[in-house]
């Protein structure tokens, strides 16, 4: 069942795969495909390492959309649907990140739960 909750994660690392493997930026490409075994770990530094990589790839997705929406404003063609898009999917990538919250992702990479103190 957990593989059903990370399959969210996985293909939000192929897409920002995908980005750089396009873009030519093979060092980023080589670090996002690295990133998917670690998906197997069951460790909490595992856990924060992939968030941090997802919040780095939402930042990535926006500084992208920024570039692009540069350059067709500088061309005088429409770049709404392109910042609609690139807004979903920097945002996507970034909701990925909340799933390790999830008390069953917790336990699986061994994240102890918080505890309320009341009282």
């Amino acid at each position: 069942m957990n593989a059903l909750r990370l399959l969210p994660v996985a293909l939000v690392l192929g897409i920002l795969a995908a980005h750089f493997y396009r873009s030519a930026t093979w060092i980023a490409f080589g670090v996002t495909i690295a990133l998917l075994p670690i998906l197997l770990v069951r460790a909490p530094w595992a856990a924060r390492v992939l968030q941090a990589a997802l919040l780095v790839g939402a930042v990535e997705w926006i500084r992208t959309a920024a570039a692009l929406i540069a350059i067709r404003q500088s061309l005088g063609q429409p770049y709404t649907r392109l910042s609609v898009i690139l807004g979903a999917v920097a945002l996507a990538t970034a909701l990925c990140a909340l799933i390790f919250q999830w008390a069953p992702v917790r336990r699986r990479f061994g994240i102890a739960e918080k505890r309320s103190s009341v009282g």
